[in-house]
């Protein structure tokens, strides 16, 4: 409002601060458009400041003026010669006014002058040149007859200030009559950005840098908190889900992460969490037996909710087995957990107030053992030999994990690819019952690599786990995020249903670069259009294309220098 110094000798430019100014004057469109006028041009990456004036006239003398206009005109096009070169022009003018006068009269429409300015702010000369061929290109291809404001530029830099100026000097040459009922092409602010007021910065808007702040636990705008990251290696979705863990860190959030890959340690360590190394040679153990106190589901008990998690467990074990075998294997773990004096009354659980520890429960060294008493289970006795005297039988102990930190990562790198699947079904199924146990703090699990559990090489039961943490985890406050490199590998059991299950039940997704065979997969299931099939795949290390809900950004992720020292 106060600047120190405005140079105004150069007729192409102003010059106030250091920054230069330069205007462009629109003075015509074409006669009707469909779409909104000025979406191109808002969202570009220049920045500039849009003025647009809206002079309401008076009704009754418009329509006088055009009456007296539709008289003169229809008289010169019957009694004039037709050889005239303006009989065209003075044609369609006469249309235009007959139908303005028709629009005015029947269906109420009031006619109104648009004036709009277009005021470019540039840091040198030469980038105010770049940026005005730019601009005056995208207004010309979108249908608008430019003038630079050569000689004007106080007036038009005057038009744009939020004064409500409009300039008499340009007023005349930037006219335009339009209906109310076009008004609407005129609408500007259609720029496809994301500011949730509670949100976390997620980056900007490729096309016009506008800051993206996503609060995914907004239950009144998103139906649910959970996301899906996918991308190719290298392509920036580690990064970008470290930076999410960083920035939810900050405001106190639960998080959950299982890593297969060993990517999350330092980060965990540098914000004060607790990383938990699972493997032959770690000294934490998880009692995949055990019954927790948070682990009931509604409508059922202890005994039968755990029953069901072990039938996902088990199958990753055994195999797919029939319903005979699957009844076989529940009879000799009724029985193991009978010996323990626990049923399924719940109250068995219980001695006195207290519930249950895990050294009362039963370990898989006590299940080998009565598998080993019937003719009809050595089978799966010989499967559970690795688990009791192999190389798993750092399975077969009792729980001395805890869970009390609000960062907790399951490191699982050590127990190769081949068992990976064990590692994240059990961390996936301790770190839901710590989701389920207060409903009114927001908490997120971060499944990394999730196609090994809802892939080919998984099966249904674990499968449909994973799609109800995705289906339920809403009124628990929580949020899921599925991670992974390997798109084809997500859709690739039971013909993709369980990975379009959770691609659908996920309000944010982000897809960072990926492989032509990805992106085929991915456009089967998310309905991708032929445009964004083509950004996807000529995105940049850090960019993403973003579903928000009902809007799609192109994204490019931001980090301060502060936080990729913490996350690097």
């Amino acid at each position: 409002m106060a600047p120190s110094y405005i140079n105004n000798k150069n007729p192409k430019y102003l010059e106030i601060d250091g920054k230069f100014y330069s205007g462009i004057l629109i003075i015509d469109y074409y006669r009707e458009y469909s779409d909104i006028i000025f979406k191109n041009l808002i969202n570009t990456n220049v920045n500039m400041n849009i003025s647009c004036f809206y002079e309401k006239q008076d009704t009754y003398k418009t329509i006088k003026d055009l009456t007296y206009f539709i008289g003169n005109v229809g008289v010169d096009l019957k009694s004039g010669n037709t050889n005239r070169e303006d009989i065209d022009i003075a044609a369609y003018t006469y249309s235009d006014a007959k139908y303005i006068r028709k629009e005015m009269q029947v269906n109420n429409e009031e006619l109104y002058f648009l004036y709009t300015y277009v005021n470019i702010v540039s840091d040198t000369e030469k980038e105010m040149e770049r940026n005005l061929n730019k601009i005056e290109g995208i207004l010309q291809a979108s249908g608008m007859m430019t003038r630079k404001g050569n000689f004007r530029q106080e007036q038009i830099y005057m038009s744009c200030l939020p004064l409500m100026n409009n300039e008499n000097d340009i007023k005349n040459i930037s006219r335009r009559n339009i209906l109310s009922n076009g008004l609407i092409a005129t609408y500007p602010f259609i720029s496809s950005s994301i500011y949730d007021e509670d949100g976390i910065f997620i980056g900007t808007n490729i096309y016009n840098n506008s800051m993206i702040l996503v609060d995914r636990f907004n239950k009144e705008k998103y139906k649910n908190a959970n996301m899906c990251i996918f991308g190719t290696s290298g392509a920036g979705k580690s990064f970008y889900t470290k930076l999410l863990i960083l920035r939810y860190r900050i405001l106190g959030l639960d998080q959950y992460i299982i890593d297969p890959e060993r990517e999350y340690e330092k980060i965990c360590k540098n914000l004060d969490g607790v990383c938990i190394k699972f493997g032959p040679s770690s000294n934490y153990y998880i009692n995949v037996l055990d019954i927790r106190e948070e682990e009931i589901e509604e409508e059922k008990g202890f005994l039968t909710t755990k029953l069901g998690k072990l039938r996902g467990f088990f199958s990753l074990v055994f195999g797919n087995l029939d319903e005979e075998n699957v009844a076989l294997l529940e009879e000799k773990l009724i029985e193991v957990y009978r010996k323990k004096g626990i049923t399924f009354d719940d109250s068995s659980l219980y001695v006195g107030n207290r519930f249950k520890k895990t050294s009362e429960m039963p370990i898989l060294q006590d299940l080998y053992e009565i598998l080993d008493n019937d003719e009809n289970t050595r089978f799966f006795k010989r499967k559970l030999y690795p688990f009791i005297y192999g190389s798993l039988k750092f399975l077969n102990n009792y729980t001395n994990v805890e869970l009390e930190n609000k960062l907790i990562v399951a490191d699982i790198y050590e127990l190769g690819e081949e068992n990976l699947k064990y590692g994240m079904y059990i961390f996936t199924e301790l770190f839901w019952d710590k989701i389920k146990k207060d409903r009114n703090k927001n908490k997120a699990i971060y499944l990394d690599e999730i196609w090994r559990l809802i892939g080919v090489t998984s099966n249904k039961f674990v499968a449909s786990f994973i799609y109800k943490i995705f289906k339920t985890i809403r009124k628990y406050g929580g949020s899921a995020v599925a991670i992974t490199q390997d798109v084809s590998d997500l859709f690739s059991l039971e013909e993709g249903a369980y990975g379009k299950s959770i691609l659908n039940n996920s309000s944010i997704k982000s897809f960072f670069s990926l492989e032509e065979e990805n992106i085929m997969v991915l456009e089967k299931y998310a309905n991708l259009s032929e445009k964004e099939k083509i950004e996807i795949k000529s995105l940049k290390r850090g960019e993403a294309l973003m579903f928000i809900g009902d809007n799609h950004i192109l994204a490019k992720i931001e980090a301060s220098s502060d936080e990729k020292e913490v996350i690097d």
